[in-house]
C-alpha cells in the first residue's frame, strides 16, 4: 500500500498541474493616426489564440501607472485579486552608439525630467558598462543633476569604447601594410595570405565580442526581463552598423566579413517569440545623425556592473573600406520590435523619437484571457486582438510560449 501511495503521487501532481487555470495578459496600444483611442470598453475588443476565438474576462485602461478604468465579468476588488494588473514600470536603455551628439543629451534629459519617476526601475546600456539607477539619489539631487551626470557617463563610455574600436581598425591598417610589404619584397604565397587571413580573423572575433546585441544576448535579455514584474520598457537607441573590409587583391579575397555578417544576423523568429514571451514593450529608434563630438567626464549617482555592449569610430585607412551593415539588422530588429508590440523610429533627432516612443508606451489596454484547453506544451501561442467594427491601429505581443 505505501509502495502504491509513493508511485501514485507523481500522477496526482501532473493531474494537478494539468488543472491549473491560466490567465493571460495582453497589454494592447489602439491609435487613430498618432493619438491613442481611451474610450473603448471590453465589449469593443476580440481575442484569438492561435486563430480561435476567447472569453475577454476582464479589461483595465492604464495611463503612466494608474489604472483609469475597469471592465470585468466580477467584483471589482476580486478580479483585481484574480488577474493581478501588475502596473509598475522598469524601464531599460541601450545605447549602441559609436558617436555622442547634443540631441541624444536632450533626450537624457527628456527621460529624466519628464518621465523616469521615484517608483520606477531603471537600467541603463552604454556602449561599455552597464549601470542600476539607485532610487535614493531622488533625495539627494535634483533631476537635472541626475540627467547631467549620467550624460557625462555616456560621453565618457562612448569615448573609451570607441578607443577600443579605433585601436582594432590601426591594427587592421598594420596588418595590410604587412601584406603590402610582403607582397613586394617576397612573391607572397599561400602562407602570407593565410597569416594575413588569421589576423584578420582574430580582430573580427575582437569585434564581435564588443557587441552587444547577438541572438545569444538578446535572447538571455529577454529572459532576464520574463522575470521581472509589472510593465518592462526598452528603448534601443542605435546607430550605423560600420564594419573595417581589408582591401586585397582579387585573387586574395578575405572571406570572414561573411561571417561576421553573420554573426550579425539570428533567428528572428525566436527572437520574436522571445520578446513576445517576455511582455516586453520595446521601443527602436536608429539614430541617423553623422558627426564627432568629444567631451569629457565625471563620476556619481548610477551603480556600475558588467561591460557590454560596443561602438564604432568612422576611421579609414588607405588599406580599409568601412562598409555599412545596418540594412540587415534594421530590419530584423524592426520586425522583432513589432512583433512584441514596440514602435520603430528612423530619425536625426533622438530626442522627439524618444518622447513618441514614450508617448506610444505609456497608454494602454491590459486585457486578461482564459485559454481553453491550455497544456503547457512549451509552444509558442499566437495572440491576435481586434476591435469591433472599427479601422484602427493595434500593437499588441504575438503571443507567448506555453509553458
Amino acid at each position: 500500500m505505501l509502495a502504491a501511495a509513493l508511485t501514485a503521487a507523481p500522477l496526482a501532481q501532473e493531474l494537478q498541474h494539468e488543472a491549473v487555470a491560466v490567465n493571460v495578459e495582453v497589454p494592447v496600444r489602439v491609435f487613430k493616426g498618432d493619438t491613442f483611442i481611451d474610450n473603448l470598453t471590453l465589449e469593443d475588443f476580440e481575442i484569438y489564440e492561435d486563430g480561435k476565438p476567447q472569453k475577454i474576462e476582464a479589461m483595465y485602461l492604464i495611463k503612466k501607472t494608474g489604472i483609469k478604468r475597469e471592465e470585468a465579468d466580477m467584483d471589482e476588488e476580486e478580479a483585481r485579486k484574480k488577474f493581478l494588473p501588475q502596473v509598475s514600470r522598469n524601464f531599460v536603455l541601450l545605447f549602441e552608439l559609436h558617436e555622442y551628439f547634443p540631441n541624444v543629451g536632450k533626450a537624457v534629459e527628456y527621460f529624466f525630467t519628464d518621465v523616469l519617476q521615484p517608483e520606477d526601475t531603471l537600467m541603463i546600456i552604454t556602449p561599455s558598462k552597464t549601470y542600476k539607477f539607485n532610487n535614493i539619489a531622488w533625495d539627494m539631487f535634483t533631476r537635472k543633476e541626475i540627467a547631467e551626470d549620467f550624460k557625462e557617463k555616456l560621453r565618457k563610455d562612448i569615448k573609451i569604447s570607441s578607443a577600443v574600436y579605433r585601436s582594432l581598425v590601426k591594427d587592421l591598417e598594420n596588418i595590410m601594410m604587412f601584406y603590402q610589404t610582403s607582397k613586394e619584397q617576397l612573391a607572397h604565397g599561400d602562407d602570407t595570405v593565410n597569416m594575413v587571413r588569421m589576423m584578420y580573423s582574430n580582430i573580427l572575433t575582437k569585434l564581435r565580442n564588443l557587441r552587444h546585441i547577438d541572438e545569444k544576448k538578446l535572447l538571455d535579455f529577454a529572459n532576464l526581463l520574463k522575470e521581472m514584474e509589472g510593465q518592462k520598457y526598452v528603448f534601443f537607441f542605435h546607430q550605423k552598423l560600420i564594419v573595417p573590409l581589408l582591401k586585397f587583391s582579387q585573387d586574395y579575397q578575405i572571406e570572414d566579413l561573411e561571417d561576421f555578417e553573420a554573426f550579425l544576423s539570428f533567428d528572428v523568429e525566436k527572437a520574436k517569440m522571445a520578446f513576445s514571451d517576455s511582455s516586453i514593450s520595446p521601443h527602436f529608434i536608429f539614430f541617423t545623425k553623422t558627426s564627432r563630438l568629444d567631451v569629457d567626464n565625471r563620476d556619481e549617482i548610477f551603480v556600475t556592473s558588467t561591460n557590454l555592449l560596443d561602438t564604432r569610430a568612422i576611421d579609414t585607412g588607405t588599406h580599409i573600406e568601412m562598409q555599412d551593415l545596418s540594412g540587415s539588422f534594421y530590419d530584423s530588429f524592426k520586425e522583432i520590435v513589432q512583433a512584441a508590440g514596440g514602435t520603430v523610429d528612423s530619425s536625426a533627432n533622438a530626442a522627439s523619437s524618444l518622447k513618441k516612443a514614450v508617448y506610444a508606451s505609456e497608454n494602454y489596454y491590459l486585457l486578461y484571457y482564459a485559454p481553453e484547453d491550455y497544456k503547457a506544451d512549451g509552444k509558442f501561442r499566437e495572440i491576435k486582438v481586434k476591435v469591433k467594427n472599427r479601422n484602427y491601429r493595434i500593437s499588441h505581443r504575438a503571443g507567448y510560449i506555453a509553458d
